[in-house]
């Protein structure tokens, strides 16, 4: 990936393994709480530089949940970015209505992670 870029993520290890290199900011809290505080930044003039839904998982199943978005910031909102963000957090909230969050066992979760983090990973390179 050329573009210079922020990470927003709730997962311990992107947090842990790319904030050595890149500027990473960690949100206590869950998949919602990362989707709402990059509509945050959205707000502000950045842009979404990964699908915030990337991934075959359901919203509902895994509590992690890793995105970029750009380092530099425009003067106007991307409708673009503020579109697929809103979408994907009306879908999460769907999911975890309809379907309820698992309550996974630590192995799982490490799993998840471990997932969360590869895909981000393979998205910057």
């Amino acid at each position: 990936m050329i573009e210079r870029f922020i990470v927003i993520t709730n997962n311990t290890l992107s947090r842990d393994k790319l904030g050595e290199k890149y500027d990473t900011q960690f949100v206590s809290g869950d998949t919602i709480s990362v989707l709402k505080e990059v509509r945050d930044y959205i707000h502000k003039g950045h842009r979404l530089l990964t699908h915030p839904l990337m991934s075959s998982i359901k919203p509902n199943e895994t509590p992690y949940r890793t995105i970029l978005i750009s380092r530099d910031k425009n003067d106007f909102v991307d409708i673009d970015s503020l579109n697929i963000i809103e979408n994907g957090i009306m879908t999460t909230e769907k999911f975890i209505k309809m379907f309820k969050i698992p309550n996974w066992d630590e192995s799982i979760l490490e799993d998840f992670k471990l997932i969360d983090y590869d895909l981000i990973y393979h998205a910057i390179n």
